[in-house]
């Protein structure tokens, strides 16, 4: 399973968005690999526009959903504060994200740098789209 970071599923969504993301995406939907989770619920659903939010709702309807637990949030402030005293700051979604993706073991997709600053901290894994859906090199 990948969890798909709000920055792809924005990226896709956009008319001229960049197509390796777009097929990328494409090919995690059509395995069945993409997730995707309440931060990243908001980060999508709560920017897109009105005309736009009842298809929206429907399409992410059928892909699997992780939700946020209070214990999920105790692990992301453990993370943001092993984070910050190695001086690197990460907006907070990020952080639940990442966060929510090491406690259930699954790889993110995302075009976002910040993930790429936690990953060597905390063994997050991230996916890096091509055959085979192999990893990013360290």
């Amino acid at each position: 399973m990948v969890l798909v970071d709000s920055s792809v599923w924005i990226e896709a969504l956009r008319r001229n968005g960049r197509l390796e993301v777009k097929m990328a995406l494409e090919s995690l939907l059509d395995a069945y690999e993409a997730q995707w989770c309440s931060p990243v619920r908001l980060e999508v659903l709560g920017g897109a526009r009105k005309e736009e939010r009842g298809r929206l709702g429907r399409h992410f309807a059928v892909i699997p959903y992780r939700s946020c637990t209070e214990e999920d949030w105790d692990n992301a402030v453990a993370l943001a504060w092993k984070i910050r005293d190695h001086g690197i700051t990460i907006p907070w979604l990020d952080v639940q994200i990442a966060s929510l993706a090491l406690a259930d073991e699954v790889r993110i997709y995302s075009i976002d740098a910040h993930f790429g600053k936690i990953a060597p901290l905390t063994g997050l894994q991230l996916y890096e789209p091509g055959y085979g859906g192999s990893f990013r090199p360290e």
